[in-house]
């Protein structure tokens, strides 16, 4: 008997807590659809087709008005696309309570993570005899170093295509001399051994712009801030850090300067017309006006920012796109190539592309990076307020003001001194050598007081531990080169436009033996610092070119190559250098094959 009844007690008790589970989940009537998850899109027809128009409207006031012209029903009604936030808030608050006297089990679910980077490969050893010659173009972009940042501070390493190493080596400025006489840039290269390899050295090479004395001095500036107002877009490190940033560019605006808005989530809209900077309280508002919801048709918003940009334009000034997005477009054109193409046709008109990245989880790197490079622009990730300042205060000139463009780097190395050489990074930026003489082909630009390095790993001659062995039965070429300039290791040559021009000039330097130094604590920070964030890409990239694999080695040259750090920059490098150490330790590391 008792038996039977023990299984009736389990049956009502089951059949009590499915009650509760459907009271707890239950809508009620009237108060609209459940919330979509972050991110997700409303696939009705209502909300993908005539609901779309209202979208930049609903971004542009934090609350939505009744029409009293609308009929009472028994139902409010509500647009099927998106769901009022604090409404959002409520279904949360409730799914969460548990029914009196039963305590839910916890279900953590964990979040979908739809972060998207490009794929491509680490460059690889070209012996000199073969292939003399190496060119590239310039990469101002620092996207990479913040992301890589934000990952490790989550207490994870970040994925391998996140990591290009250039942008973590760019994300520091370096104390190179200023240009001569009437010249953009200024060229320092130093060489000294490698931190990470025996009988190795490296080619420092480093470029530095002009820069301006005052920004008061910088060109009028048209700015066209791009929004991204879309559902995805709807939480503090996103839409919240956004407005913040936003803000604080505000600040460094001047009378002379004029801004304008365009938000985009399922439609695009003007929330601000062109406004003159010294109108910061009506600027500031409309930026604090804006809410995100809905979905990303960010195709419509770079059409809509364009044509606001040139009718603004500045023929002698600053004029400039600022996207700010976490690049989820899921609507309207989301086709890479279209979009690639669009911004093509754009950046023809001299309007200048900036891209903010934001948040995390759906962040699509791959997407931001090209088509900052396509828009003659550049890319920064914003993890923080502080990024936000050196971004848009502390570097306000190097982010929107050109001082150069297509700017190409080509060296010949002299087989007679140099066996085979390895560029460290820009792999994205690669170009064959006859571009680099061919004025039609896009290259990087450079802002004002920018500076830009480049590493390369040198087997010299001689050394005793070649990179690449000699052939067995083909001649050596080598004893065959008359070689012209034995006194040189290598030929650098720097092509740039002017910012209006559309024909390049050249600039070359020679890299004298003489110049190479013995020891590495010789040379000096700016060298061994950018020697350390290199090292530190390759662990992450988990190169196979690095003989000595020693996380605590790096921190230790690092942190005696800190100089002044003005702003900290460097020491925050060390904190994760000492992150990664901690993290590559760890027997998960291993196990997990890195």
């Amino acid at each position: 008997m008792q038996r039977p009844m023990q299984h009736i007690i389990l049956l009502f008790i089951c059949a009590l807590l499915a009650a509760c589970a459907n009271e707890i989940g239950h809508t009620p009537a009237g108060d609209g659809p459940e919330p979509l998850p972050e991110g997700e899109v409303d696939a009705s027809p209502a909300a993908t087709g005539e609901q779309q128009q209202t979208d930049h409207a609903a971004a542009q006031s934090p609350q939505r008005e009744e029409s009293p012209q609308r009929e009472k029903s028994p139902q409010r009604e509500k647009s099927p696309q998106r769901l009022d936030i604090y409404q959002h808030a409520k279904h949360a608050q409730l799914a969460s309570v548990p029914s009196p006297g039963y305590h839910w089990p916890p279900h953590p679910v964990p979040p979908v993570d739809r972060e998207n980077y490009a794929h491509f490969d680490d460059n690889g050893v070209q012996t000199v005899v073969t292939n003399p010659v190496s060119t590239f173009a310039l990469d101002v972009d620092t996207a990479a170093y913040a992301n890589v940042r934000r990952l490790l501070r989550l207490g994870q390493l970040p994925p391998v295509d996140a990591v290009r190493i250039e942008e973590l080596v760019n994300y520091f400025g370096y104390d190179y001399p200023q240009p001569e006489r009437d010249l953009p840039f200024g060229i320092h290269t130093e060489i000294g051994p490698s931190p990470w390899a025996a009988d190795r050295h490296l080619l420092h090479v480093g470029i530095n712009a002009q820069a301006l004395a005052d920004s008061a001095d910088m060109p009028p500036a048209n700015l066209t801030f791009l929004v991204d107002v879309s559902g995805s877009m709807r939480s503090p490190d996103k839409i919240g850090l956004l407005k913040r940033a936003l803000k604080m560019l505000v600040g460094q605006l001047r009378a002379q300067d004029h801004v304008a808005i365009v938000v985009y989530a399922g439609a695009a809209g003007e929330v601000l017309a062109p406004t003159p900077g010294s109108e910061k309280i009506q600027i500031n508002q409309a930026i604090e006006r804006l809410e995100a919801g809905g979905s990303t048709n960010g195709g419509a918003g770079i059409q809509l920012a364009y044509s606001l940009a040139r009718q603004q334009f500045k023929a002698d000034g600053i004029n400039r796109v600022i996207l700010a997005t976490d690049g989820d477009f899921n609507v309207g054109t989301t086709d890479l190539n279209a979009l690639e193409q669009m911004v093509e046709r754009q950046r023809r008109s001299g309007v200048a592309l900036t891209v903010l990245g934001f948040g995390q989880g759906n962040y699509n790197d791959a997407l931001m990076q090209k088509i900052a490079q396509i828009g003659n622009g550049n890319a920064a990730y914003i993890d923080s307020v502080h990024e936000a300042r050196k971004v848009l205060v502390e570097e306000l000139g190097a982010t929107l003001e050109i001082v150069a463009k297509d700017v190409k780097v080509q060296i010949e190395f002299n087989p007679a001194a140099v066996e085979s050489y390895r560029l460290i990074g820009y792999e994205t930026r690669h170009l064959e050598r006859e571009d680099f003489n061919n004025d039609k082909v896009d290259a990087g630009d450079v802002g004002r007081g920018h500076t830009v390095t480049a590493l390369y790993e040198l087997t010299l001659v001689g050394s005793g531990n070649p990179s690449v062995d000699p052939l067995r039965y083909g001649t050596d070429q080598r004893a065959e080169t008359q070689v012209q300039n034995p006194d040189e290791l290598a030929f650098l040559k720097l092509r740039y436009k002017s910012p209006t021009a559309t024909n390049s000039k050249l600039i070359t330097r020679p890299v004298v033996r003489a110049s190479v130094i013995d020891r590495l604590d010789a040379t000096s920070d700016d060298f061994r610092f950018s020697a350390a964030v290199a090292w530190f890409g390759q662990i992450l990239r988990h190169s196979t070119a690095l003989e000595v694999d020693d996380p605590q080695a790096l921190v230790e040259l690092a942190n005696l190559a800190r100089g002044a750090d003005r702003h900290g920059y460097r020491s925050e490098f060390v904190t994760l250098a000492r992150t990664v150490a901690s993290l590559v330790e760890d027997p998960a590391y291993a196990a997990a094959g890195g």
